[in-house]
């Protein structure tokens, strides 16, 4: 049976979250990991553990999975793709447009190499029902979205504070967390294509938002209205898909918090002639999270029979954060503050 050799780049809480994938997995084994906070290099139980990535790349692996912070994970990234890996990076792909782009680039002289972006949330089980029940057309086109994603701080659960530090992590919420939601609404609706917007940062007073407000709009007509928050005292997930002949609702999302609520997506089949605005809805729960292994297996699976990554890919990554910025760039205070770059100049 085929074994691929993985190293880690970053072990903190989604690095671990991601050693966890790597050692169900029948096909892969860790060999090696990496992280600044580790005192010396050594070698425990078989895995050699690196203060530095480029230790970790002296060692034979066949993938790399990059947890990183933001500002070096483009770096790795295209480190690994050139030290002939195949690489599995962590959102966000990168502080900015700019960091995506100089990946993208460089993969195009790798086209015998997979990369893939972990947008997990496309592997939950109730997005997952969403898009087919979109796909199949059952309840005709998309006509608008309502998304609501938000936490009670920036930094939660003893997380590190580089996330409130522009330098290090190129955005707040919307960036950080926010960007799951943005690249949900671009799953269901497509590319959006005219955006207006509000960027706070009045409440935690850091240089990066504690909100994003964005009303955005696809060429087709699609509408989506967007607030990521780091001002909700009660952690809240909530995306309202309405369509021709009814809705679909995802509500909570389960998280290693589990703080978001219980995971559910509601059916709502629409006849307004005759219900009343009351219409027929079924409700389904989901107890579990399969979202982190099915990744990884997916992943590993292209890698193995040489399948084309067809979700989370490079292009995903760049017009997910194309969005992202174009939110920030919408906003004439917000441009102008932090001095945010025309996400169009990359197209």
């Amino acid at each position: 049976m085929i074994k691929l050799k993985v190293g880690l780049a970053g072990y903190g809480v989604v690095g671990k979250r991601r050693k966890k994938c790597v050692d169900l997995n029948p096909y892969m084994e860790l060999v090696a990991v990496c992280d600044r906070s580790f005192s010396c290099d050594e070698t425990r139980d078989g895995i050699g553990y690196y203060k530095s990535y480029r230790a970790l790349l002296n060692e034979k692996i066949d993938v790399l999975i990059v947890c990183l912070t933001n500002e070096v994970a483009p770096e790795v990234t295209i480190a690994g793709l050139k030290k002939g890996l195949h690489v599995f990076c962590e959102k966000p792909p990168g502080r900015d447009v700019k960091d995506i782009q100089k990946v993208v680039d460089v993969e195009k002289h790798y086209p015998n190499q997979k990369l893939m972006y972990g947008f997990n949330h496309r592997y939950h089980e109730s997005v997952m029902e969403a898009l087919k029940i979109i796909q199949s057309n059952e309840l005709g086109e998309v006509i608008n979205l309502r998304g609501v994603y938000g936490k009670s701080q920036l930094i939660t659960f003893n997380q590190s504070d580089w996330r409130t530090k522009r330098e290090i992590a190129g955005g707040g919420v919307l960036l950080d967390q926010g960007i799951h939601m943005v690249d949900l609404m671009r799953l269901f609706a497509g590319e959006f294509t005219e955006i207006h917007s509000f960027i706070e940062n009045s409440y935690w007073n850091y240089d990066v938002e504690d909100n994003a407000y964005a009303l955005m709009r696809t060429e087709s007509g699609k509408v989506a209205m967007l607030n990521s928050s780091a001002t909700q005292w009660r952690h809240h997930f909530k995306l309202d898909i309405n369509l021709e002949k009814g809705s679909l609702i995802l509500g909570g999302i389960l998280s290693g918090s589990k703080s978001y609520g219980a995971e559910t997506l509601t059916v709502v089949y629409a006849n307004p002639e005759h219900d009343g605005g009351d219409p027929k809805e079924i409700t389904t729960k989901y107890n579990t999270d399969p979202s982190w292994y099915s990744e990884i297996k997916l992943f590993t699976d292209c890698i193995i029979n040489n399948k084309k990554i067809t979700s989370g890919t490079s292009d995903d990554a760049l017009q997910t954060m194309k969005l992202v910025y174009k939110i920030y760039y919408s906003d004439k205070k917000w441009k102008k503050t932090y001095d945010i770059k025309d996400p169009n100049i990359y197209e």
